[in-house]
């Protein structure tokens, strides 16, 4: 099995930084696309950045000049630097990859984390 373990989640005043931390293991072959994705209260699941294998990298606009997603492919992890934040970022952030495991040849599962609590007091 696979499984992604984010943490680094927490409370900050509007402003703060926080950094995302999510952790890959299990039967992997290879990890491609990685992302980050935030669900508020009421609202729907919504992406905030990827990164492909290679390092290129995709946000949204809410937080593009906030927010850096970077990746370390020895470690089989990915992180969000999260700069200026505002009370609107408060939100339960999963992380995502794009996984090719060793029991399934040439077949990509899309794994999800059980997600971390990311809240910004105004």
């Amino acid at each position: 099995q696979v499984q992604l373990v984010e943490s680094g989640g927490g409370l900050v005043q509007a402003g703060g930084s926080l950094r995302l931390s999510c952790a890959a293991s299990g039967i992997i072959f290879r990890i491609n696309d990685m992302g980050w994705y935030r669900q508020a209260p009421g609202k729907q699941r919504e992406l905030v950045a990827t990164i492909t294998r290679g390092g290129s990298t995709n946000y949204a606009d809410s937080v593009k000049g906030r927010f850096t997603i970077s990746r370390d492919n020895a470690k089989n992890m990915v992180y969000l630097q999260m700069n200026s934040l505002k009370p609107e970022d408060t939100a339960v952030y999963y992380c995502n990859a794009k996984i090719l495991t060793l029991v399934a040849a040439g077949i990509q599962y899309n794994f999800w984390g059980q997600g971390t609590q990311v809240t910004v007091s105004s």
